[in-house]
């Protein structure tokens, strides 16, 4: 969540700033046990060691999609990856990405991923 965010987010339910800012470290760590539980396995950024799996599948075929374009294959770099556009992709997939039930996956989830994802995508300089 960036910070204007999260001074909107101020104005509009009338809160305390330190209660979302609060909630923004525990939204993240939840969303990055989500990525690593079921994003990871085919979105990390590679397999370590093995020189020729620089990328997982999803990865990779998000570096083909956006080759050509500044739009980063790796998610954790993605700075549009917002919540409802998560929603869209995990309830629906996308090509050889399965659909997500909210049994899976559940709102809560996808909220949590998007906090991860603002964190992450700051930590890259991308924002």
């Amino acid at each position: 969540m960036t910070k204007n965010a999260v001074l909107m987010s101020l104005l509009l339910c009338g809160g305390s700033g330190a209660a979302i800012a609060a909630d923004v470290p525990a939204a993240a760590a939840a969303g990055k046990n989500v990525f690593e539980i079921r994003c990871a396995p085919c979105h990390a950024a590679g397999l370590g060691g093995d020189p020729g799996r620089d990328h997982l599948p999803g990865t990779d075929a998000l570096r083909i999609k956006y080759k050509g374009t500044t739009v980063p294959a790796l998610l954790e770099r993605r700075t549009d990856l917002t919540e409802p556009v998560l929603k869209v992709y995990l309830r629906h997939g996308s090509w050889s990405m399965p659909p997500f039930r909210k049994t899976e996956v559940s709102d809560a989830d996808i909220a949590n991923l998007a906090a991860y994802f603002a964190v992450t995508s700051l930590a890259a300089g991308r924002k």
